[in-house]
């Protein structure tokens, strides 16, 4: 199982990377916008940030399969481990498919149906990225999506993995888990909640108070 963060901002997955078994950062065109530093700068700093073993994430910005792998290949050539995030679009699909002819390793991201995310993994991506929350606030079953999708790489697409994204709870997360998931992507909030328990420091508490009644200290 592979745990990612989806941000960008460095501090935080320094911090992080210290605590959490990460696998790697994702990020996107909103996320990059957000942290106000340049894709190119930014980039760097993250892989640093995730070691030479953790996995990075970048998506292009064409909307043409030739604009996508120029692009692509525009990363690759300046991060040469990176994974291209191709959203699922009939261009996009086309450009996968160059890109996989080529060895460039892609995500199959901005999807919404199982159906969506299974072209996308026959076209030749490493993997796919179902945006769980995303399905849900348009009146369908983000999960569900999930467990199909899971359901139909297993069966036709086994070199691909679901990389779940787009969450708000940590439930989301556990459940597209249970579903199978081999991989998910957790924005900041979301994986510090993971950790963020009241009841755990309350525990811990009562376990130092009782040890200090008894030895006078909180020593071993």
């Amino acid at each position: 199982m592979e745990l990612y963060l989806d941000t960008a901002n460095v501090a935080e997955v320094r911090r992080l990377a210290r605590i959490y078994p990460i696998a790697g950062v994702t990020t996107n065109p909103s996320i990059i916008a957000a942290g106000k530093t340049a894709l190119w700068e930014v980039l760097p700093q993250l892989q640093e940030a995730i070691g030479p073993q953790g996995k990075l994430f970048a998506q292009t910005m064409s909307r043409t399969a030739e604009g996508m792998v120029d692009e692509a290949k525009r990363l690759a050539n300046f991060l040469p481990d990176i994974v291209v995030k191709i959203p699922v679009t009939a261009e996009g699909l086309a450009a996968i498919k160059q890109l996989k002819s080529e060895g460039i390793p892609t995500l199959g991201t901005a999807v919404y149906s199982a159906s969506q995310g299974l072209l996308a993994a026959l076209a030749g991506a490493e993997y796919v990225a179902p945006y769980v929350n995303r399905v849900d606030a348009q009146g369908g079953d983000g999960i569900q999506t999930v467990r199909e999708l899971q359901a139909l790489l297993e069966l036709h697409a086994p070199q691909s993995k679901v990389l779940a994204a787009s969450f708000k709870t940590p439930r989301q997360a556990l459940d597209c888990l249970l579903a199978g998931c081999e991989a998910i992507t957790l924005p900041l909030d979301v994986a510090q909640q993971m950790l963020g328990t009241p009841a755990v420091e309350s525990a811990i508490e009562k376990f130092e108070q009782d040890w200090n009644n008894a030895f006078g200290n909180l020593n071993l």
